[in-house]
């Protein structure tokens, strides 16, 4: 059976669809019993492997109880995993938090630190309640990864002392400084640990071969802390290595103690880093998973409470702050996790860990956990993101916050690049370019930048300098314009073409863009650059003068036809004369034959989002698609379809069909024994439609998530499925698909819900149902299955 099968897919953790405006809610039904897949738990061992010596780096980083890492894994892979709003994300300690903490412990204490952070948990709660979460995502990206890098820069220099074999210092300047006496004393023992970490690292992800492609499995992580630490015992080297003092002397949150403004600022920086980086995690999770049917879409304000209630409970035990980990929540995707209970388990699995593996995890030297953070500290400075701020010219920001995070602080830091960013985007706003020039007769006035009140004297005077009557071009090289320029704009070209002169308004790169809006145009009000609609005015503005040709157009009665008309050739034909000149001269090349009903509401270069020479398009009544050597005296449509296979090399044929079709409705409702008219004649060959969907013993095709509405509507999904099988039994179509040149599509439109329905797969009749979403490639035909198209 066929199946039309919407994008919202289900929550496998609630059992509900995107289409419950309750996001909460319990599920309906009895609730299911607690299950764990393979994939979960293979998944989990993964993140396991790689946040065990990551959790123990950062606490050494921090200056924090080495437990305190653990307890934060362990914390934020059950409390976060079970009630965070990303079902991927792992948190845990982040190494953005690393420079944070450091701090803390420094000015007040580890027992004060914990009170800090079970405080910023609770204003992470309250933050999720005002549901604000989504703001956050408005910092600029600058910003963020400006922080990200002075953070791994920090993070760097100060592991950098203990991979040399000395300790580091409390700021980056006094770790530079140091940093000479510091070469002049070297610990061959800790250099030669920390140097064949750093090489296992970076080798492991590129081993070649069908061999290194199975050992890749293995995350580098575990693989250089372990190959490091095993170097270590068998050379018997002395090192100062992971000491576990006993959990009943591990110290837990205390009274917060301190100047009220100093823990209110330390507060505010935690529940800052924690936020952005667990919300931003949440989102870059969401786009690594886009293509999956069976993962569910980030609650960003439930994200926020879940990561709230994970630092309460973790500076409550005396844990790190938590925070969403890129490189944990990464490996749990690209290891196919499908669910939270692979976070979850991640966090038993350290809890197992803490308590059965401590003789293990003692063998482990410190300067290969600083070598392993070290690296990750580095990796945080992005030549990606670099490049990124780059092509969009915001490399001062991320400079600012940078060295603002490096120097005074990552509250100051963050500060500074808000500050910078508003700079940036006010100077923007302001700083707009005019000239004028003229090149072979046609003066031409560009302007540079955006278009505000403040830019009008300027734009006034460079236009009021065109001679009158003359042709004149003004290139809009922005991105916004307010109405104070907008007037001033439209109140020169009337002028300018009230005296004779020729005005062409272009965009950026010379495309024509759209006149300014005129209540003179055809009587109507609506923009010409506004979205297609039916529109229909009822109350028209009575036309100013138009031009001879424009008032004989309009006749007396105002003809609709021509009316289109003449707007065509006023507001559209300007901006696509270029693209159909080309089409002119190099012939039509279009990459789908496009096969749809006559209705005139299936408008199908909106349905498609397609322009000039995109779509062949035959449309009749009902879209079908006689069968081959039928008396039919209708050959048209297999002509279309023969010129479009073997002259025009089409790629792919559509059969669309659409809800409340009239020829579906005459089948239904016709006799077909009584007088034959063209019509009737003509729909005949839609019954192989009729008679498969009214037989029980044959697949039918349907909208998965619902039946059909009514009769008439499982004809018109039945039909589309039919009129693919007659299009195979064309020798053009036939010959194509074997030959692997063609492909044949099915697709329903929901002509009152606006909706698009795809039908993919190689053999309809087949009854193979695969659930598909609406981020699948319609032109990979995996199955035979209908699918909602729904953003």
């Amino acid at each position: 059976m066929s199946a039309c099968v919407p994008t919202h897919t289900t929550d496998p953790d609630s059992n509900r669809t995107e289409r419950d405006h309750r996001p909460h809610s319990p599920p309906d039904g009895p609730r299911r019993r607690f299950h764990v897949s393979a994939a979960d738990l293979s998944a989990s061992i993964a993140v396991f492997l790689i946040a065990l010596p990551l959790s123990l780096g950062i606490a050494l980083a921090t200056d924090a109880p080495l437990q305190a890492g653990l307890v934060a894994a362990a914390v934020g892979g059950i409390v976060a995993g079970r009630l965070g709003g990303s079902p991927l994300q792992v948190s845990g300690p982040a190494a953005g938090l690393t420079v944070v903490t450091a701090d803390l412990i420094h000015q007040y204490g580890w027992r004060t630190t914990c009170a800090i952070t079970v405080l910023a948990g609770l204003s992470q709660l309250g933050l999720a309640h005002l549901r604000v979460a989504r703001s956050a995502l408005a910092v600029s990206p600058a910003i963020v990864h400006g922080m990200l890098a002075g953070i791994g820069v920090t993070i760097a220099v100060a592991q950098l002392h203990i991979v040399l074999g000395g300790t580091p210092q409390s700021s980056v300047s006094a770790n530079i400084g140091a940093l000479p006496a510091q070469l002049a004393h070297l610990q061959p023992a800790a250099v030669s640990v920390s140097v064949l970490t750093l090489v296992l690292l970076l080798a492991w992800p590129r081993l070649p071969g069908p061999v290194g492609r199975q050992l890749r499995t293995i995350p580098a992580a575990l693989v250089a802390v372990a190959g490091a630490t095993a170097t270590a015992a068998v050379a018997a080297l002395s090192l100062p290595k992971v000491d576990l003092p006993s959990w009943r002397s591990h110290a837990l949150a205390g009274v917060p103690d301190g100047p009220v403004l100093g823990l209110v600022a330390a507060v505010l920086t935690t529940t800052l880093v924690c936020s952005v980086q667990s919300l931003l995690g949440a989102v870059a999770m969401d786009k690594l998973a886009a293509g999956r049917t069976d993962v569910r879409r980030s609650d960003l304000d439930r994200e926020l409470r879940g990561q709230g209630a994970a630092n309460v409970v973790s500076g409550a035990l005396g844990g790190l702050p938590i925070a969403g980990v890129a490189v944990r929540s990464t490996a749990n995707v690209r290891a196919g996790a499908t669910s939270r209970n692979s976070t979850m388990l991640h966090g038993v699995w350290v809890v197992g860990a803490t308590l059965l593996l401590v003789p293990v995890l003692e063998l482990i030297p410190l300067a290969s956990l600083a070598a392993l953070v070290m690296a990750v500290g580095v990796q945080m400075v992005s030549l990606h993101h670099i490049r990124t701020v780059s092509r969009h010219r915001e490399v001062l920001v991320y400079a600012v916050t940078t060295l603002g995070v490096v120097v005074f602080g990552v509250l100051e830091g963050v500060a500074l690049g808000i500050a910078v960013a508003v700079g940036v985007a006010l100077h923007r706003l302001t700083r707009t370019r005019i000239t004028r020039d003229e090149r072979d007769g046609v003066h031409h006035v560009h302007v540079r930048g955006q278009l505000t009140f403040l830019a009008v004297p300027r734009l006034s005077r460079a236009l009021h300098q065109v001679p009158v009557g003359a042709a004149t071009v003004v290139e809009l090289d922005g991105s916004f314009m307010d109405h104070a320029a907008y007037e001033s704009l439209q109140d020169w070209q009337h002028a300018h073409h009230a005296r004779g002169g020729t005005v062409e308004i272009t965009g950026r790169a010379g495309t024509r863009i759209a006149e300014p809006a005129s209540t003179s145009a055809a009587g109507c009000r609506c923009r010409p650059w506004t979205p297609w609609r039916n529109h229909q005015c009822e109350a028209p503005v009575t036309p100013t003068a138009g031009t001879p040709q424009e008032e004989a157009a309009e006749g007396p009665s105002g003809h609709q036809l021509a009316r289109g008309i003449s707007a065509f050739q006023r507001n559209t034909a300007p901006l696509v004369r270029r693209e159909l000149a080309r089409l002119a001269r190099e012939g039509q090349q279009p990459s789908q034959l496009f096969l749809t009903c006559a209705d005139s509401r299936l408008v199908t270069s909106m349905i498609t989002s397609s322009g000039p020479g995109d779509l062949f398009v035959v449309r009749n009544v009902g879209n079908l698609v006689p069968l081959p050597g039928e008396e039919s005296g209708d050959d048209s449509v297999a002509a279309a379809i023969e010129y479009a296979v073997d002259v025009l090399k089409v790629r792919s044929i559509t059969v669309c069909g659409h809800s409340g079709c009239g020829a579906m409705q005459a089948l239904l409702t016709t006799d077909p024994h009584g007088a034959q008219t063209p019509l009737k004649r003509w729909l005949r060959h839609g019954r192989p439609s009729l008679e498969r969907a009214t037989d029980k013993n044959r697949p039918w095709a349907r909208l998965a998530g619902r039946e059909p509405a009514d009769a008439v509507e499982q004809l018109c999904l039945t039909n589309i499925v039919q009129q693919l099988a007659h299009l195979r039994a064309h020798d053009s179509v036939a010959r194509a698909l074997r030959e692997g040149a063609l492909e044949l599509h099915g697709m329903y439109f929901h002509v009152g819900e606006a909706q698009a329905y795809l039908l993919t797969g190689e053999a309809p009749e087949s009854g193979v149902f695969d659930r598909v979403t609406g981020t699948t490639d319609p032109s990979d035909p995996t199955g035979t299955v209908l699918h909602d198209t729904r953003a």
